[in-house]
């Protein structure tokens, strides 16, 4: 049976499907952003257990330990919990799902300058939706290029399987996995705007470099979702949220994956 786009393209649907990932602008206002801006900041000056746990008077030279990620906001921010579910984000999700879209997670990373990046790694290693797919929504709060520690993204890997990870570099990861590349692709650049959401397949190996810049943070608000008819996740993902806000718990996936035992995920706290 066919499916009629609602807010993308034939060009941008056909993207994502074979590139494994489409950027789309214009989804958010500058007024939204500001609100994201503010929201977030205000986040940044005290600890949130759980959630939020910054060394706010370190003298650490790891300013990750001053700015780590905020996990799971929509727990405890109302302001977050309503971005996740931003209705032309949602729209856009329906299109490449393809059926209603579920929330399962948000983020918000501050990136300073001087951080460290992320791996190269597979999101539903770690969300584990069955059947489907999660597809994350990376919006960039602020610009992300090459020096600041934009993402990576290495394009046509959406229909690998989901890969046992090897150990990453400390020196330039904060997290753990690394995802080797098959060596006919290689990881390019996502260069994005102020405002602009990449999506990607939960498939896809992506990361990022370390942000080389002095004084440039790089922003961004990520969520991930999964399609309404997958009926499994992760056990740190439930409950996950429908568009008008309602809940509703999958079965937790107890799959080891293939390496065949638990894996904490890095998006899971």
């Amino acid at each position: 049976m066919s499916f009629n786009l609602h807010v993308l393209t034939d060009e941008q649907k056909r993207q994502f499907a074979t590139e494994g990932y489409v950027i789309v602008k214009n989804l958010f206002t500058e007024e939204q952003l500001v609100e994201m801006d503010q929201t977030f900041e205000e986040i940044s000056l005290k600890a949130v257990p759980g959630y939020f746990e910054p060394e706010l008077d370190q003298q650490s030279s790891d300013p990750l330990k001053r700015y780590p990620r905020v996990m799971h906001p929509h727990h405890f921010n109302e302001t977050a919990r309503r971005f996740m579910l931003h209705q032309p984000v949602l729209e856009v999700l329906t299109d490449l799902f393809e059926e209603e879209p579920l929330a399962a997670q948000s983020m918000f990373y501050y990136k300073p300058p001087g951080a460290r990046g992320q791996a190269l790694h597979q999101d539903n290693f770690y969300l584990k939706v069955e059947p489907g797919n999660c597809i994350a929504a990376w919006t960039a709060v602020d610009a992300a290029d090459e020096e600041n520690g934009g993402l990576l993204v290495v394009p046509k890997t959406s229909t690998y399987d989901i890969v046992c990870p090897d150990e990453s570099d400390a020196k330039e990861s904060f997290t753990t996995h690394y995802v080797k590349p098959p060596k006919d692709r290689k990881a390019v650049p996502a260069i994005m705007e102020r405002g602009d959401v990449l999506f990607f397949n939960g498939n896809l190996i992506h990361g990022s470099y370390r942000n080389k810049t002095k004084d440039r943070f790089r922003r961004s608000f990520i969520c991930h979702y999964a399609n309404a008819s997958a009926t499994r996740i992760g056990s740190h993902y439930n409950p996950l949220y429908r568009a008008d806000g309602t809940t509703i718990e999958l079965e937790t996936n107890p799959d080891g994956g293939p390496c065949g035992v638990e894996h904490e995920s890095p998006y899971a706290h």
